[in-house]
Formats: C-alpha cells, sequence, structure tokens
C-alpha cells in the first residue's frame, strides 16, 4: 500500500514539474515572439516614416512601406521575422455608417455611409439587411434603424443574452455578434472592412476595386471587374478626377458626398508580423498610426487575429 501511494505521489510530482516548465517554456516563447514582433514594428515605422518624407501628399502601394519584408534570422537567436504592411483606410471604414449629429447631440445613420456599405455587401454576396443591424450596433439610441435593424429587444432573446454596445466597433471580429452573421459572412468580408475613426477617408490609390465600387454606390462594378491592383505601378490609379468623374449616380449630391469620402494618402495601417520560433509559429497584428508629423504610434496589438 505505501509502495503504489508513493508511485502516485511521484508520478504527480514528476507530471507536475513537466507541466511547469512546458508553461515556463510557452511563456517564454510567447515573450521572445512579442519582442520580434516589436522589433518588426520599428522597421514598419521606418518605412512609413521614409515614404512621407519622399511623397507627403500621397499613399501609394509602390512605396517602401509596400513591400514584404523577410523572412530573416534575428541573429544567433534561431528566431525568423516576417512581415507585411497594409493600408487599412483602403478598405470601408464601418464606423463611418454613423456621422455626429449636433442638434441631437448623438451619433445618427448617415446614409450615403449606409447606401455605400450595402453595395459592399451586394458586390460579396451578402445579405443587406446587415448594414441596418450594423448602424444599430453603433449608434447611441435604441430605436432600431431601417426595416432590419435591432436593438436590445433583438440581443436579449439570444442565448446567452447580451446588448449592443452603442458606441463604435474597435474591431472588425465585432460583426460575428451580429445574429446569425457566422464565421462563413465574416471571412467574406474581413479584408474589405476595418474599424477606424469615424470621419477617416478611404485612399484611392490603395483600395481594392470592391471597395472603389462601394464607395461610389451608384451599382457600378467597374473596379471590381479589373482589379486596379495591376495598374499600380506609377502614380495614384485612378486618379481622383477620373474617378469622380466615372460616377453613374443620378442624385446630384453623390458626387459631393462621394469626394467628401476619398482622399489620396492614409495614416492608419495594419501591420501583419510572422514570427517562427522552432516550429512554433506567431502571428502579432499592430494597428499603426502616421502623425501628421510623420512620426508612427502603435494604436492596437493582437496576438492571432486582427
Amino acid at each position: 500500500m505505501l509502495f503504489a501511494i508513493a508511485t502516485i505521489l511521484a508520478a504527480a510530482i514528476t507530471y507536475n514539474k513537466a507541466m511547469s516548465a512546458r508553461r515556463a517554456a510557452a511563456t517564454f516563447a510567447l515573450d521572445q515572439a512579442l519582442q520580434a514582433g516589436l522589433a518588426a514594428e520599428s522597421l514598419a515605422a521606418l518605412a512609413l516614416e521614409t515614404s512621407a518624407k519622399r511623397s507627403p501628399s500621397e499613399t501609394l502601394p509602390t512605396q517602401p512601406w509596400a513591400q514584404a519584408f523577410g523572412p530573416v534570422e534575428i541573429e544567433d537567436t534561431g528566431i525568423w521575422v516576417a512581415g507585411q504592411l497594409e493600408d487599412l483606410q483602403g478598405r470601408f471604414n464601418l464606423n463611418s455608417l454613423v456621422i455626429y449629429d449636433p442638434a441631437a447631440n448623438a451619433f445618427v445613420a448617415d446614409p450615403g455611409s449606409v447606401k455605400e456599405f450595402k453595395q459592399l455587401l451586394r458586390q460579396l454576396d451578402l445579405e443587406e439587411k446587415w448594414a441596418d443591424l450594423v448602424v444599430d450596433w453603433i449608434d447611441t439610441d435604441i430605436a432600431p434603424y431601417g426595416p432590419d435593424g435591432g436593438e436590445d429587444s433583438l440581443y436579449l432573446t439570444q442565448s446567452p443574452a447580451y446588448r449592443p454596445p452603442n458606441t463604435f466597433i474597435t474591431s472588425t471580429s465585432e460583426l460575428l455578434a451580429l445574429p446569425g452573421f457566422g464565421a462563413e459572412r465574416y471571412q467574406r468580408i474581413a479584408p474589405f472592412v476595418a474599424a477606424l475613426p469615424n470621419d477617416s477617408k478611404m485612399n484611392i490609390c490603395t483600395a481594392r476595386g470592391v471597395v472603389l465600387d462601394a464607395v461610389r454606390a451608384d451599382g457600378q462594378e467597374e473596379f471590381q471587374a479589373s482589379e486596379p491592383t495591376g495598374h499600380r505601378d506609377g502614380p495614384c490609379f485612378p486618379t481622383r478626377q477620373s474617378y469622380l468623374d466615372g460616377i453613374a449616380a443620378p442624385q446630384p449630391d453623390d458626387r459631393a458626398r462621394v469626394e467628401a469620402r476619398i482622399d489620396e494618402k492614409s495614416n492608419y495601417f495594419l501591420l501583419t508580423s510572422t514570427v517562427r520560433i522552432g516550429t512554433t509559429e506567431f502571428v502579432l497584428y499592430s494597428v499603426l498610426f502616421r502623425e501628421q508629423s510623420g512620426q508612427i504610434r502603435t494604436l492596437q496589438r493582437t496576438f492571432g487575429s486582427e
């Protein structure tokens, strides 16, 4: 009996020591990956600063910031790092669906942006109803927007029950909280949407074709049919003038709406850093902000998902 008890105790102690060693190794590897990711952020900041000095009025996919980095090994460490920057202002900004109304002292739906988002959904073969639900997820009132909107009464019937935040989206993954949205729809729309300050403009020089069509919101699919990335080895394409001249919407205020929504330079970027330590791979997502002075600040970091 004593021998059996001693064997059980010895096995438990050995197992606990092995698990403690593995936890320590995993924690150390995570710390190493974070430090390597911070090094990648510094290199990305250098590329963004260099690009801003060379061309302060334009952000183009031919500039140094847009070139992939690595993978390269950090000398004598066995740690490999690779990085890629993406212009977040080349995506549709979900927070632009609302606009500040001074009379109501609240953020309310922006009909123009809702129209744009609905075209984006159609082009991605998604239902337009999600536009109304995203507006209600962000706006500050408790009244459903449009025929497909939903506020507390919708979310409190879910299991488990919860409430919409009624504030700006901080991560595009919040779309998964919409009832029935699901991972398949999210994977389809995620590369084309971002969560930025609601007054951020779309950069026509870096935007994908489907986003360029959506912001014009005139029913055309000109750029989606011929993805503009193949024509971006020189100046900004499309030019601001040609983009505005191509609007086919019948409303006279559409040109003014689009003109206020676009730009040719960007301040928000997403850095995807891939760090490999032995057989383990870590992915760090960093949102970088380029100030008017050209200095770079990190606004957000997440491991594993944007």
